[in-house]
């Protein structure tokens, strides 16, 4: 057996000893030392402030009925806003269809508690933005509400924003029928390989041009290349694809936030090359992952080169989903310094509690990843996967990289395997470290490949210790 390779020999998940074969334990370092960092993350990022001014929509013409399309009165509003200095456009009570709302530098939304904005469904209606897609940058459609290059900008109140989507409107461009999708309707496939083939052959991004008679779906709220972010207290239901989504921002703050939609692709959070942001006190019912890091997809990932980083998650919730928390699968730019806590899991439609995704065609270095206090009711698949045979696998170049790991008193009432773990010939996974850990409802042999480094510490399977390393 070569040094990389436990031979994809399994824990066999009765409660039985864990059979690592050459896996070696590393030794413990201080708890205390990786979640230092957490707190100073938590200590540096601070909310938005702006003017005490208030300027109300329907005060530049919107109306609140449902029907009356709202765009300009929104787009004025905003305008006269930060011409003045900045302050809150407020939402109030009532009805409001619009097409994509463009935020500004010192420009908080304020979606009042009763106030409900509907995003029309016409693709005609979203012109051209600066955005990103799975990883690539592009000229597409404008996510729902957009900004770029702005600073103190925020999303707030107790208000919904429903993005619309549904098995009749974006959700059918994905190709699939169960989403709405019949022959003869468009679909993103070919849109999407040859953005991607684009990439690869370093075609400039201001050729790269979609939108109008394309059929690559518009994120819900994006905030591309911006300081001081703040999302709070909204609810965000139905997007097209992914919900929010933070590109090369700084400082980003999304707080009590409830994320509803089960159509594809619709990520709860997507934190895409960030450095220093808060995730906390929200809960995610999705149809992809609930919250899913990123930096880039191959070639622009690589060409970026920003990775992901200084991350916290805290006070959670996870419902239906792929993945709890999960980074990956781009990861071009790498990812670094993620901390998760005191987060609740669980939901017959969710497959994993914590995910990693990698393969060599992505590479990228995720390093220094530390969860603590999750509880979990029920996952489908695994508690933990850490996968590089993600997609193109192991057909690529790239070496991906997943190194130090720590996972702590992460408690799961039932799962159908503890671990999934399978790095790569060339490519182990390394120093995973699961420490006063507790899993039950265990059914089904963990799945150990190409790892080195598993250390194992006061874990309880099916309610019987696992013996050490």
């Amino acid at each position: 057996m070569s040094e990389y390779e436990v031979s994809r020999r399994s824990i066999l998940m009765t409660g039985a000893a864990l059979g690592l074969g050459a896996c070696a334990s590393l030794p413990l370092t201080g708890a205390a030392g990786p979640w230092r960092r957490a707190q100073e993350i938590s200590r540096s990022l601070t909310s938005p402030r702006f003017p005490a001014r208030r300027m109300a929509i329907t005060d530049y013409g919107a109306v609140g009925d449902g029907a009356t399309k709202n765009t300009e009165a929104f787009a004025k509003t905003i305008k006269f806003c930060a011409n003045a200095g900045g302050g809150q456009v407020v939402v109030p009570a009532g009805r409001y269809l619009t097409g994509p709302i463009h935020l500004a530098s010192n420009i908080n939304l304020h979606v009042e508690e009763g106030a409900m904005i509907l995003f029309s469904t016409d693709p005609a209606d979203y012109p051209l933005a600066y955005t990103r897609y799975e990883g690539v940058e592009v000229w597409n459609y404008s996510p729902l509400i957009y900004a770029r290059g702005a600073k103190n900008v925020a999303v707030t109140g107790a208000g919904l924003l429903d993005g619309q989507a549904s098995s009749y409107h974006w959700w059918p461009w994905c190709g699939a029928e169960r989403f709405g999708w019949e022959t003869g309707m468009g679909s993103q496939s070919a849109d999407r390989q040859a953005l991607f083939r684009m990439a690869e052959e370093g075609v400039p991004v201001k050729e790269r041009i979609f939108g109008q008679g394309h059929y690559l779906r518009p994120s819900f709220i994006e905030f591309y290349d911006c300081d001081n972010v703040l999302v709070e207290g909204v609810r965000v239901h139905n997007s097209p694809c992914w919900n929010i989504h933070p590109v090369m921002s700084r400082n980003v703050i999304v707080r009590n936030v409830s994320v509803f939609g089960h159509g594809p692709n619709n990520d709860g959070c997507n934190p895409e090359s960030v450095d220093g942001m808060l995730i906390e006190g929200c809960t995610f019912d999705t149809g992809d992952d609930c919250i899913a890091i990123k930096s880039g997809r191959n070639a622009d990932g690589r060409r970026i080169a920003t990775p992901a980083k200084n991350i916290l998650i805290r006070n959670c919730t996870m419902k239906a989903g792929h993945g709890g928390v999960v980074i990956g699968s781009e990861i071009s730019g790498g990812v670094h310094h993620v901390f998760a806590e005191n987060c609740y899991m669980s939901s017959p439609d969710l497959w994993y509690a914590l995910r990693f995704k990698n393969n060599a065609m992505r590479g990228g270095v995720v390093e220094d990843i530390h969860f603590r206090d999750i509880e979990v009711g029920q996952v489908g698949r695994a508690a933990i996967t850490c996968d590089f045979n993600y997609e193109e696998g192991g057909n690529g170049p790239y070496i991906p990289v997943l190194r130090n790991l720590t996972i702590e008193r992460l408690r799961v009432e039932k799962a159908g395997r503890v671990l999934d773990v399978q790095g790569l010939p060339g490519a182990p996974i390394r120093n995973i470290t699961l420490r006063d850990c507790s899993f039950n409802g265990v059914h089904e042999e963990s799945i150990i490949s190409y790892t080195e480094g598993l250390s194992i510490r006061n874990v309880r399977v099916n309610g019987q210790s696992v013996l050490k390393m």
